[in-house]
Order: structure tokens, then C-alpha cells, then sequence
């Protein structure tokens, strides 16, 4: 009577088990997949139906006590993305007339000055306003250590105040900032299809054809379907539904850590066979912005006067090589002059007075247009000093020839490391894409691990690009304009720097750097190989140990309850290697 009650109540869990799977199964049919979980369905009633009710509740509590502990893993695995959204703030101290008030942050406009207390948020990007900021950027950038933010530099929201009070000047509306850009980027992540979908479909339905015709065979061969019951019950459920999902998503979680989103399981797996690298020049290895890199005198001039005169008439335009020129004033301490009588030729110069000088900024044509000569073999800034001169500018003082400038968007240190650390990743090819002319690329990528130059493109030029290189491997793409967006697409996988940079570039992108620099990127790459490597080893030691005890099965020497004992032992085995992805160097 007990063992008939033991016999009911076992067969009651199973079939609740049971109920939930098919549920399941059917909605995976409707959307067309066919899942492993057909041999979990299969092992459960073939049980119920031969009278094996133990042996059904075992492979139901397999089963159960599989997705529970996959809920847990992939939960751990995604901490840090989870605790990025959980970060957001909601408000902001503003200063008013009548002082501080607490606002909310979709209220805050480029303007408003915000206290930022120690151990806030920073809610918006904007300057520190006066003194100087310790900011904790690690869910950002991956750094450990905080970063000192001096005067009228830039501070990312997301970041976190560890050191004093101070103010913050808003430069973004906070839905353009670049913690919302994060925030909707790893929402946006999250809510892709199960990522190790590609992974697991690639071997789930030939080892479930392999099954069905072992245990086809057992059964034809030797008449009895417990044969048949205890090869399907071995194999239920297949590692591959449980280990691989964890790994990735592991992967993930960690290069989220280091500050690179990577958008699903898919992309993590492309990362990890990466062979050629394509990357834009401007914003990416360079810092995408003019800076003044050489000055020559002419007329006895010295150079911080010929700075000094150029860069107080400059503060009245909006170019961009005048603001880098009134940035290197204020760099070397020089105390620039209001200028008065100023007259801007959009697209040539600008002239007005300085103190009692009457200054010209300008290209060439302008100074001729101005009656100023230069002279035909006034030597150029000395490229020596920097090899990619982009851009020359000439400044006058008094009528008389005063100096060349010379400005150009010089590479950024951490790219260059950042190149040979991936070359270290297995990457066998770099080529740079750039709309500049020729020979400003060759002259910036002397001695660089670059293996080839392609200048003067446009969006549809490097589109092209990326399909011939796509030819000889893996190609990723890196860029952070608007115009790399169609190569971003194009390639097998894009990378787009910063949620900061152009939206069609990170909306196009499988990988976002989360600030704009390309040294998490080899480090990214090294994860990615690292959980691939695990999610396969996972997959081939699960199918391995499996397809023994189905043999064994096959053969007589278990029995369905053993089988599926067996198989619970390989199923945590393989999860808990898959866990390893968490741990250890990258």
C-alpha cells in the first residue's frame, strides 16, 4: 500500500514537471525552434507510461533542479549589468536663488549648476565647475582606482563622487548623457533572444537524432523499451541547454565589468574568432579633435606672442582650430586679450584688433584677400615634430607676416598600446580606414602594428572595404561616427566607441566600449575566447559522457533510475565548469 502511494505521489510531481515542459516545447515550436527539451519530455512520459514512476521523478527533479540552478549562474553572471541599471539615479541637487533644491534629473538642462556630494552619482555629463573632483569610474571604464577630475574638465554621469563635495556644471540633458546611453544600451542587451541560441542549435538536434536512434535501436534489437527508456533518460537534459547558456553569459557579465557591452551570446562568440581588424582613424585612435602641434615665427616674432595674439582673436569663433588654439594658450598660461572689431569670413579667417594690433587668422587665400604676403618659401611648421600636419593656419600682425601654425589630431597613447596588445588575441591583420588623404594616414601610423592604409573613404568606401577584407576572416570594425555606421553593420562585428559618440554607430554596433578609448578591447577579446573555449569544453565532455551511458544503457548495464542518477551528476558537473568563466585572469 506504501509503495503504491510513493508510486502515485511521485507520479503526481512528475506530471506537473511534465506539464510546464510541454508547455514550453510548444511555444518553442510555434516560434519554429526545436529544443532539446523534447528528450526531457520523452524520458518523463516514456517513464510514466512504462511504470518507472521513480525513475520519472528523478529525471523531473533533473530537470527542475537544472533550470534553477542555469537561473542562478546566469543571475551571478549578470550582476554587473544588473547593478548598472540599479544605479541610475532618479535626482539631482540644483542650485537655485533660494539654494539647493532636489530635482528631478529629466528636469536638468546644459547650464545648471548640480552638487555633487560624496558618494553620488553623477547624474548628467558635465565640468566640474571649480576646484577639482575624485571620481569612481570603475562600472565605466573597468579602472580600479579613481580618477582625479581637475577645473573645467569633463565628467561622465555614472560615475561615482568618492571625494569631496563640488560643482557640476550640466552639459547634456540627462537623456543624452552617457549613463542613460549605457542604460538603454544594456537594457537593449538584455533583451536579445537567449544568446547561446546559435551555439547549442548547432549540435542540440544531432545529438537528439543520435539518441533517438540508439534508443530506436535498443529497442528493436532486444524487445525490450526499457532499454529504450534508459538511453533517452541518460541524455535528458543535455548539458548543452544548461552549461552553454551560463558560459556566455558569464562572458558577457565580465566584459560588461571591464566597461565593453557586448549585445548577446552571438557576438561573444564572433568576438572570440576575430582575425582581421579594420579601425578608423578619427576618434579611435586619434582623439577625433584639432590640436596645435607646431608654430613657426616669421619677422622676429616669438612664439608666445604669435600664440598669444592669434588665440585672443580666435576667442570670438566657433571653429574648430580656433578653440584648439585658445585651448593651447590657456595651456601654456598665456593671458588672452578681449578682442574688439571682429570680422569673421566663415570658412577663411577672421581679423579684428588686439589690445592696439590689428590681427588676421586665416588660410591663405584669406591673408591675400587681407593684401598680406607670406612668403612663397616660408618654411612650414617642422613636421619633424609631428608627422601629420592636418591643418596649417597663418596669422598676421600689423599687415606684416607674423607665424604658421600648424594643427593636427594626434594619436592617442592608450591606442597605440592598445594595437599590439591585439595582436596578442590571435588578430593576424589591422587595417586603418580613414577619410583622410594618404599621406597624412601614412605619416600617423609610422611604426604602428598596421598592416595597410586605405585613405580618402567615404561611408560607402569603407562599407566596401570591410566585404573584401571579410574575404580572407573574421573582420571587426571599429569606429564611432555616423559614418562608420554602414561598416559597422557590414562587418561580422562591429564596435563602436562610447555611448557618447554618434547613436546610429552604437545602434549599428555589436560591441559598445562604454567610454571612448579601444584599450578593454584585447582584454574583451580574451574573455570572449576564454568563455567559448569553456562553453565548448562543456558541450563536447557533456556529449561525450552521455553517449557512454547511453551505450551502457543500450547494452543493459543501467537502468533507467541509474541513468538518470548518472545524468544528473554529468549536468552539475558541466554547469559548474561553465561557472569557471566568472573566475580567473581573462
Amino acid at each position: 500500500m506504501g509503495a503504491s502511494w510513493a508510486s502515485w505521489i511521485w507520479s503526481a510531481a512528475t506530471c506537473l514537471v511534465l506539464a510546464v515542459l510541454l508547455g514550453q516545447i510548444i511555444n518553442s515550436l510555434l516560434r519554429g525552434d526545436v529544443g532539446l527539451d523534447v528528450v526531457a519530455a520523452l524520458s518523463m512520459g516514456g517513464a510514466l507510461a512504462l511504470g518507472q514512476s521513480l525513475a520519472a521523478v528523478v529525471v523531473a527533479l533533473m530537470y527542475a533542479g537544472g533550470q534553477s540552478l542555469e537561473a542562478y549562474a546566469a543571475g551571478r553572471a549578470q550582476r554587473e549589468m544588473s547593478a548598472l541599471l540599479a544605479r541610475q539615479p532618479r535626482s539631482a541637487l540644483k542650485e537655485q536663488d533660494d539654494g539647493l533644491k532636489e530635482v528631478p534629473i529629466s528636469d536638468l538642462i546644459p547650464g545648471d549648476r548640480l552638487l555633487i556630494r560624496t558618494g553620488d552619482v553623477v547624474p548628467v555629463d558635465g565640468l566640474v565647475d571649480a576646484g577639482r573632483a575624485v571620481l569612481d569610474q570603475a562600472s565605466l571604464t573597468g579602472e580600479a582606482l579613481p580618477v582625479t577630475i581637475e577645473a573645467k574638465a569633463a565628467a561622465l554621469s555614472g560615475a561615482i563622487n568618492v571625494g569631496p563635495a563640488f560643482m557640476l556644471v550640466a552639459e547634456r540633458v540627462a537623456a543624452e548623457s552617457t549613463y542613460a546611453g549605457i542604460v538603454r544600451l544594456v537594457k537593449a542587451a538584455q533583451a536579445e533572444k537567449a544568446p547561446m541560441a546559435r551555439l547549442a542549435d548547432r549540435y542540440g538536434l544531432a545529438f537528439l537524432a543520435l539518441t533517438l536512434a540508439i534508443a530506436g535501436a535498443a529497442w528493436l534489437v532486444t524487445g525490450d523499451p526499457l532499454r529504450a527508456l534508459a538511453v533517452v533518460v541518460i541524455a535528458t537534459p543535455c548539458p548543452l541547454i544548461l552549461a552553454v547558456p551560463v558560459a556566455l553569459v558569464s562572458g558577457m557579465s565580465r566584459t560588461a565589468g571591464i566597461g565593453v557591452l557586448v549585445k548577446g551570446g552571438a557576438a561573444l562568440e564572433t568576438l572570440a574568432r576575430i582575425t582581421t581588424l579594420v579601425i578608423d582613424k578619427t576618434g579611435t585612435l586619434t582623439h577625433g579633435t584639432a590640436k596645435l602641434q607646431a608654430v613657426r615665427t616669421l619677422s622676429g616674432q616669438d612664439i608666445d606672442t604669435v600664440v598669444l595674439v592669434a588665440a585672443s582673436l580666435d576667442q570670438a569663433s566657433v571653429h574648430p582650430t580656433a578653440r584648439a588654439l585658445v585651448q593651447a594658450a590657456h595651456a601654456r598660461a598665456l593671458f588672452l586679450v578681449q578682442p574688439t572689431e571682429v570680422v569673421e569670413t566663415p570658412g577663411e579667417g577672421i581679423a579684428g584688433l588686439v589690445g592696439s594690433h590689428r590681427v588676421l587668422v586665416g588660410g591663405p587665400r584669406f591673408m591675400q584677400a587681407q593684401n598680406v604676403t607670406f612668403p612663397v618659401n616660408a618654411p612650414p611648421p617642422p613636421r619633424a615634430e609631428v608627422p601629420a600636419v592636418t591643418a596649417t593656419v597663418l596669422v598676421a600682425i600689423d599687415g606684416a607676416p607674423a607665424g604658421i601654425l600648424g594643427f593636427a589630431d594626434p594619436l592617442r597613447l592608450e591606442g597605440v598600446t592598445a594595437l599590439g596588445a591585439l595582436r596578442t588575441t590571435g588578430i593576424r591583420r589591422i587595417v586603418l580606414a580613414t577619410g583622410d588623404r594618404k599621406s597624412v594616414a601614412d605619416g600617423l601610423v609610422v611604426g604602428l602594428p598596421i598592416d595597410a592604409v586605405a585613405a580618402d573613404l567615404d561611408p560607402a568606401g569603407k562599407t566596401d572595404l570591410v566585404a573584401v577584407e571579410r574575404r580572407h576572416g573574421v573582420v571587426m570594425m571599429v569606429g564611432d561616427g555616423v559614418n562608420d555606421a554602414p561598416a559597422l553593420a557590414a562587418a561580422d562585428l562591429g564596435v563602436a566607441l562610447g555611448a557618447r559618440g554618434a547613436a546610429a554607430a552604437a545602434e549599428a554596433a555589436d560591441v559598445v566600449l562604454l567610454v571612448d578609448r579601444i584599450d578593454g578591447l584585447a582584454q574583451a577579446i580574451h574573455i570572449a575566447k576564454r568563455a567559448r573555449a569553456i562553453a565548448l569544453q562543456c558541450v563536447f565532455a557533456g556529449i561525450g559522457m552521455s553517449t557512454l551511458g547511453m551505450v551502457a544503457a543500450a547494452f543493459g548495464y543501467l537502468s533507467p533510475l541509474q541513468g538518470a542518477l548518472i545524468q544528473e551528476v554529468i549536468d552539475v558537473a558541466v554547469v559548474l565548469n561553465a561557472m569557471r568563466v566568472l573566475g580567473g585572469k581573462a
